[in-house]
């Protein structure tokens, strides 16, 4: 989650940007020189997240994959834009050895919607992230509503489809890496609740 940082009137290179991060104790997203500090999550969005990465490492892992999230970047637009998506995985050699900072050929991309990023999310990220040549599959994860949506590349084109699932039964499918899971296995054990009812974790009541 994004939330502006009041502090940052000069631009940063992207060197610059990834040594700060590295001392810094809160996390930040680049874009064009920019940097915006990540705003705390509810609860409900950390275990979905948690859910979506599980399902995905039991998946991919076997495979030869790796399963990213939250504290990982990616380099959307080289010098320009470096988000911490919520869920990521990558099956790229180069993106797979341990020393690397920043994840260039990701598969999919995950985003757990807030009512403070929504619009991010569906704006300013899938603008940049569908430009990555390597992404076959965004998915937008609602925490107030079991609603998830799934944009898939068309193979060799710069196309995409959109599908919605709303119901526990359904099946939300990944033709291209051979994978599937239910809606209901990604909303498991989750109690969700209306937007009014958030607290971010980061956050006294």
């Amino acid at each position: 989650m994004l939330t502006n940082s009041p502090n940052q009137s000069n631009r940063l290179t992207v060197d610059e940007y990834l040594r700060l991060e590295e001392k810094s104790e809160v996390r930040h997203e680049f874009y064009n020189g920019e940097v915006n500090a990540m705003a705390g999550t509810t609860l409900t969005h950390n275990l979905l997240v948690d859910n979506v990465k599980d399902l995905l490492k039991r998946h991919f892992r076997p495979r030869g994959c790796q399963v990213f999230s939250e504290s990982v970047k990616v380099e959307v637009i080289r010098g320009v834009y470096i988000p911490y998506p919520d869920v990521i995985v990558t099956c790229h050699p180069f993106d797979l050895r341990g020393e690397q900072y920043l994840i260039r050929q990701p598969r999919i991309l995950v985003e757990v919607l807030s009512k403070s990023t929504a619009h991010i999310d569906r704006g300013l990220k899938w603008r940049n992230y569908r430009k990555l040549p390597s992404l076959w599959y965004y998915v937008l994860i609602d925490q107030y509503s079991t609603t998830v949506e799934l944009f898939s590349r068309i193979e060799q084109t710069d196309e995409w489809i959109n599908t919605i699932y709303e119901s526990l039964d359904d099946i939300v499918v990944f033709p291209r890496l051979d994978f599937e899971l239910t809606v209901r296995a990604i909303y498991d054990g989750i109690e969700l609740r209306p937007e009014t009812d958030d607290i971010p974790t980061d956050e006294h009541p």
